[in-house]
C-alpha cells in the first residue's frame, strides 16, 4: 500500500504520481468493485492524494498498475452470508433493459429482476412501466451465482402468490365486469377485479347489438379459461349472451320434450282403455253367440224328441237338460 497524487485523468483511467519520476495508473476497473464501469474523473480530480495498492510492477518497461479496490474486502467473498437467498432488500436502480432491470444492492453487487419477476398479475410490456433509474426498489435474493458474480432478483416475490386465490375466484364459467384497456387485431386486454387483465379475442369482444367493445368500455366477461402457472385468463363477452340464449333454447326443447311425451302417454292410456273395452264387448259378444247356440240346438232335440216319443214325453228341462217320460 502506497500514497500518491493524481497527476492526470483519461477516460480508462488516472496516473498516480508516486514519486518525481515515478508514476503509476489507476484502472477504471480497479478503481471499484461495481461491475458498471464509471470515468475516473467522477473519483478523482487532478491534485488529489489517494491511497492505492501496487497490482503489477513492470521494472523493463517502467510500468506500475494500482488499485483502489482491493484496500477493501471483495464483497462476493462472503455473498452468501450478506445478502443470502430468500432475503429482502433495498437497492438502487442503474440500468433498465427490455428484458428486465439492473439493481446495485453494495458497491460491486448487482442483480437482475427479469421482466417476468416484477409483477404477479399485471402485463408488462417494458419494465419502465414499474420503475425508472435512480429509484429505489425492494426485491428479494432469488439466486446466487458466485462464478459469473451475478444476483437473480425478484420483485413480485415479497408477496403472496395471489392465482393461488385468483384460481377460485376466477372459475371457468364465471362470469365477472371488466374494462377493454386494449383492443388490438388479434386481442384485447380487460382489466378484471383485484388487477388480474384477461385476454380477448376481437370475436369475444363483439355486443349483442353486433357492435364490438371500445376501449375503456365496462362489460361483464365470462372466464373462458385459466391458467394459474402460466397466469393467463382468456375472458369473452359474447359468452356472457350466448350462453344464455341457448340454455332457453334447450329448456324450450326439454319442455317441448316433457308435453310430448305427456301426449304419447296419454294417447296410449286412452288406447289401452278403448282395447279393455273392446275386450269387454267381444267377451259379451262371444256369451250371446254361445246362447244362441245352444239354444237353436235345444230346439233341434225338441222337435225330434216330440216327434218320436209323443205318446210317452211328458216335458223337457231345457237348462238341465233333461226329458221326462212317463212310465
Amino acid at each position: 500500500r502506497l500514497r500518491g497524487r493524481v497527476v492526470n485523468l483519461v477516460p480508462y483511467g488516472a496516473f498516480v504520481e508516486i514519486q518525481p519520476g515515478v508514476e503509476g495508473l489507476i484502472h477504471v476497473s480497479e478503481i471499484s468493485w461495481s461491475n458498471h464501469l464509471k470515468p475516473a474523473q467522477e473519483f478523482f480530480k487532478v491534485g488529489d492524494e489517494v491511497d492505492a495498492k501496487v497490482l503489477t510492477l513492470d521494472r523493463e518497461d517502467r510500468k506500475m498498475s494500482l488499485g483502489i479496490k482491493q484496500l477493501t474486502p471483495d464483497p462476493w467473498e462472503n455473498i452468501d452470508k450478506q445478502f443470502p437467498v430468500e432475503s429482502k432488500h433495498t437497492g438502487k436502480v442503474t440500468n433498465i433493459s427490455d428484458f428486465g432491470v439492473f439493481v446495485e444492492l453494495a458497491d460491486g453487487v448487482d442483480g437482475l429482476i427479469h421482466i417476468s419477476d416484477l409483477s404477479w398479475s399485471k402485463k408488462i410490456n417494458h419494465p419502465s412501466e414499474i420503475t425508472k433509474v435512480g429509484e429505489d426498489i425492494d426485491i428479494m435474493i432469488l439466486e446466487i451465482d458466485r462464478d459469473n458474480r451475478r444476483l437473480s432478483l425478484g420483485h413480485k416475490q415479497l408477496e403472496e402468490n395471489p392465482w393461488e386465490v385468483f384460481e377460485s375466484t376466477f372459475q371457468v364459467g364465471s362470469t365477472h365486469q371488466g374494462t377493454v384497456i386494449e383492443a388490438g387485431k388479434k386481442h384485447g386486454l380487460v382489466s378484471l377485479p383485484y388487477g388480474v387483465e384477461g385476454i380477448v379475442t376481437p370475436k369475444n369482444m363483439v355486443k349483442e347489438d353486433g357492435s364490438t367493445a371500445k376501449v375503456e368500455e365496462t362489460l361483464d366477461f365470462k372466464i373462458l379459461e385459466f391458467n394459474k402457472n402460466a397466469r393467463k385468463i382468456v375472458v369473452s363477452h359474447l359468452h356472457t349472451y350466448k350462453d344464455d340464449a341457448e340454455g332457453g333454447e334447450s329448456k324450450k326443447s326439454a319442455s317441448k320434450g316433457k308435453s310430448s311425451s305427456k301426449a304419447v302417454k296419454k294417447i296410449n292410456e286412452s288406447q289401452e282403455k278403448t282395447t279393455l273395452g273392446d275386450l269387454d264387448v267381444l267377451g259379451d259378444l262371444k256369451s250371446k253367440i254361445k246362447l244362441n247356440r245352444l239354444e237353436r240346438i235345444s230346439k233341434g232335440i225338441i222337435k225330434k224328441l216330440e216327434k218320436e216319443h209323443s205318446s210317452s214325453l211328458k216335458g223337457i228341462d231345457i237348462n238341465r237338460r233333461k226329458a221326462h217320460f212317463s212310465t
